[in-house]
């Protein structure tokens, strides 16, 4: 090869090592632009904030290159609209599970990823992944976030003005009530019926762990052990059916929303709470809060409290950023994430072996609830709502009527059984 052929050999082969980089980069580029851009799909409306100013970045202080956007519906409308984005191929990449049936519904119907894989899931106990997982426990479709604990948020300066003491037995909460309503300023207890869910996860779930003991109780429903027809579930409707006089004018018509704001508004005194309500409250409220548990029908029995494995996250199998989004997951399960979440979203607690330190007071309080009272789950969300009638939408109805006046709490406790032995095999017995 002489001179000028080497030249043009040379030349040759720059223009190609050129185009080759050139397209590589181009490659690399594309492949950071379309497979690492995540959507997160939610029915938490209310913690857009927290996501997009603290927690996506957070996590892209250590992932750059992979970007995450956050969508939410409302939470009455979530399950219908993510469905339909399931079906037509539109959901996003990273879905938020709401605990058991309805999310082992989507796994089953191959709209979610099994998550053993993936890397962080070892940081979560059994029981913290039971939520997210096949009845045999031997996959898990979603990595754990958080659980909410129900109580009672009252306005501290109305009890101090009026001399009240936080109730701890049903007896003193109606005194308490009583003395409230008798003032005439406040409504004693913030809640509604409009949206028929407050009635049911407020009150019903709320106070009825101390009726039917828990787990025990909760277990034995289960089994067919127990029906709702029995005495205790009863009682939890007739407790519901008497707080009727002290929820105020129209609250008929009340939504939730609207629930929210005659508490923060000072309007109200005792507010049935789900500890997700602490956020909004910090934003909202001029005057100081504190929480009790749940009264407990008898003085001499045990504490119960519902606390509930709440909120998890999975990943679409139709998701073309499958990866990323596992890379998501892992930061999830973070001792980073869990202390940011905790914090920046009080009254949502980690599920997370991490142990993590909950600065705001009333949050620390209901979590501080786990010391002294035993833990149980919502009794409608494991086995129990996966035929027609769906139980958890039953509850809401019957506990918003039994509130309402029309329909009585032993009509009630019969026609969430009726409904449940009409297709769950051990309560046809």
């Amino acid at each position: 090869m002489n001179r000028v052929e080497s030249k043009v050999f040379l030349s040759r082969a720059g223009r190609l090592l050129a185009a080759v980089s050139i397209a590589a980069s181009a490659l690399a580029f594309a492949q950071v632009a379309t497979a690492q851009t995540l959507t997160i799909e939610s029915w938490r409306n209310d913690d857009a904030d927290v996501w997009n100013n603290q927690i996506i970045p957070a996590f892209n202080k250590k992932y750059p290159n992979i970007k995450v956007q956050f969508k939410a519906d409302p939470p009455t409308e979530y399950n219908a609209a993510l469905n339909a984005r399931l079906a037509g191929g539109t959901a996003g990449d990273l879905i938020t599970c709401r605990p058991f049936d309805a999310s082992l519904d989507l796994f089953k119907k191959g709209h979610l990823v099994a998550v053993n894989d993936v890397k962080g899931i070892e940081n979560f106990s059994d029981v913290a992944r039971s939520a997210w997982s096949t009845d045999d426990g031997k996959t898990t479709f979603c990595m754990p976030m958080a659980s909410v604990i129900h109580g009672f948020i009252y306005n501290k300066a109305v009890f101090d003005e009026l001399k009240l003491t936080p109730p701890k037995t049903m007896a003193e909460f109606h005194a308490v009530l009583d003395k409230i309503k008798a003032d005439g300023k406040y409504t004693p207890i913030a809640m509604g019926t409009a949206d028929q869910w407050e009635a049911a996860t407020m009150g019903f779930q709320n106070i009825g762990v101390n009726y039917w003991k828990g787990e025990e109780g909760r277990k034995a429903l289960i089994e067919g052990k127990q029906k709702f027809t029995d005495p205790a579930y009863v009682e939890v409707f007739k407790e519901l059916a008497s707080w009727a006089p002290y929820m105020g004018d129209g609250y008929k018509s009340q939504k939730y929303p609207d629930t929210q704001n005659l508490f923060t508004l000072g309007r109200a005194a005792i507010y049935p709470a789900g500890s997700w309500d602490i956020p909004i409250f910090r934003k909202q409220a001029d005057f100081e809060f504190d929480a009790f548990a749940p009264p407990v029908p008898d003085a001499s029995g045990k504490c119960y409290i519902s606390d509930h494995t709440d909120i998890a996250l999975g990943i679409n199998a139709k998701s073309k950023n499958i990866e990323a989004a596992k890379t998501f997951l892992s930061w999830i399960a973070s001792s980073e994430f869990a202390d940011i979440y905790a914090n920046a979203l009080p009254g949502f607690f980690p599920l997370s072996k991490e142990k993590v330190t909950v600065k705001d007071p009333v949050a620390a309080k209901f979590v501080g609830w786990r010391g002294t009272c035993e833990s149980s789950i919502r009794n409608s969300y494991q086995i129990l709502s996966r035929g027609t009638p769906n139980l958890e939408n039953e509850l809401w109805n019957v506990s918003a009527q039994v509130i309402n006046g029309t329909m009585k709490p032993e009509e009630a406790a019969k026609k969430v059984e009726d409904g449940l032995a009409s297709w769950y095999e051990p309560h046809k017995k």
